[in-house]
């Protein structure tokens, strides 16, 4: 039997039944990723398997890097300068080391669904599945368009900047190729105000694509809210913010717009100036996702760039950001309270990036649900260092213990690659195989498995469908 086989992950007869019947046929709906809208537009082409697995400009699998980083690669393999094969070389050398961390399960996932290669990627494996999939990769039926095709991808949503003017969604749009690709709003250098030079080029490019000159923070807003009603009117329906902790200090507008100019001449802003302005920021961007019917996500806990020297010589995104230990139960509390009370809190998903918080933002979720929708507040699938099997069930176990696992929007891919769908058969096999225990340890009963099993079905699928409204 091969490693990656129909019941790969599915340890009881249940599990497989809810599987195989249920999960498996679901279509995916990608809410939040990283993929270039450009190179879906252009339909991309990659030349070989190391631009499309490992690094593609200053792009890559930051993922594979730290793990390559950890088993003694030199960064020239990574990163540098040597060719694709011997970057890919160093891979192969990595993956048998990888045992028991995701990035095993999810190597051999890719080879098996993506390519139909059921080999184990190792030193001796390396050269025949390197040519192997470069030939496939040659073909039309390996251009990013297909390959989203491939796993019934119905809709993308990418991560773009406020200040994008939006033209490769504009390209899919008018040529459209079977799946719905739809920007995100991300606006966190708008909020960026801890580095002044960096923040005041951003707000000069932020008026450019608005034509305007932002010379104070109501001005800032009046062009966030134009932006916001373009993306609106390129098919957006959802923000996201990346977050360390929330914010929900007290401030006035007096104090804010004085923060706002005074850092665009120049001026660092102390860490109160600062919790104030983001206080101020967090909260008129979820009453402008509120006014215009948007989900509002937020990803909290990371601790970015922390490897000074690397950041300086290769930038940010490259694999050494890291988890925060950040308190967030009471800002969070304050500043969803504030929304409420204003009746101005839109659908919202929590994602954590440290799991001693998938209790404290359930509960915080869970505390703000009005009967409206349901799963209108709801904690989000597990990410970035928590996308893993063991992130996943503590996850699903929280949100079952503390909330309604049953009206859950399902997994994500959040990331950059064309071939990072069998994530979502990797969620939906861990979801199944623990419903499927549950059964038959008579914690669910057996007799209700075609519920059990819709159930499944609206994880998957059927919740982020009727939840976003594409």
């Amino acid at each position: 039997m091969t490693f990656i086989n129909d019941d790969f992950m599915l340890r009881t007869a249940a599990a497989r039944g809810l599987y195989h019947r249920y999960a498996e046929k679901m279509p995916i709906i990608d809410y939040h990723c990283h993929l270039v809208p450009q190179q879906i537009a252009e339909n991309i082409q990659f030349r070989d398997i190391t631009q499309m697995w490992l690094v593609d400009g200053r792009y890559g699998d930051h993922y594979k890097w730290r793990a390559m980083r950890a088993n003694g690669v030199p960064e020239e393999y990574i990163t540098g300068t040597r060719s694709s094969w011997e970057k890919f070389e160093k891979w192969a050398e990595t993956v048998p080391y990888t045992m028991r961390n995701p990035l095993y399960h999810w190597t051999h996932l890719e080879l098996s669904r993506v390519f139909g290669i059921d080999k184990l990627l190792c030193p001796a494996t390396a050269r025949e599945i390197y040519e192997e999939c470069n030939a496939r990769l040659a073909s039309e039926d390996f251009r990013g368009q297909a390959l989203i095709r491939r796993f019934g991808v119905e809709t993308v949503c990418t991560t773009d900047d406020p200040a994008d003017d939006l033209r490769w969604h504009k390209m899919i749009k008018d040529k459209p190729f079977g799946t719905k690709v739809l920007p995100a709003w991300r606006p966190d250098k708008a909020m960026a105000i801890e580095e002044p030079e960096s923040f005041r080029k951003y707000i000069e490019r932020l008026g450019e694509a608005s034509d305007t000159v932002i010379g104070s923070y109501a001005d800032l807003m009046d062009v966030l809210q134009k932006r916001h009603d373009f993306f609106a009117s390129m098919g957006c329906r959802l923000s996201d913010h990346g977050l360390e902790t929330f914010y929900s200090e007290p401030y006035n507008q007096r104090e804010v717009d004085s923060v706002f100019k005074n850092t665009l001449d120049g001026k660092t802003p102390s860490p109160s100036q600062q919790d104030k302005y983001h206080s101020a920021f967090l909260h008129d961007m979820a009453v402008m996702d509120a006014r215009d019917g948007w989900v509002q996500q937020f990803h909290v806990g990371a601790i970015r760039n922390n490897n000074t020297k690397m950041y300086g010589t290769i930038g940010p995104d490259t694999g050494y950001d890291a988890i925060h230990d950040l308190p967030i139960a009471a800002a969070g509390h304050r500043f969803f309270d504030r929304l409420a009370t204003e009746d101005a809190l839109a659908k919202t998903v929590l994602y954590c990036l440290n799991p001693k918080d998938y209790e404290v933002m359930t509960a915080m979720a869970y505390t703000f649900n009005d009967g409206s929708i349901p799963g209108k507040m709801q904690l989000g699938s597990g990410w970035w260092f928590l996308d893993q099997e063991s992130g996943i069930r503590k996850q699903i176990d929280a949100l079952s213990t503390l909330g309604l696992l049953s009206r859950f929007v399902g997994m994500l891919t959040d990331s950059r690659s064309f071939i990072s769908y069998p994530r979502h058969e990797y969620f939906r096999r861990i979801l199944c195989d623990i419903l499927g225990k549950d059964i038959e340890e008579g914690k669910l009963p057996g007799s209700e498995i075609d519920f059990i099993g819709k159930l499944v079905e609206d994880i998957s699928y059927n919740n982020a469908r009727n939840y976003f409204h594409f």
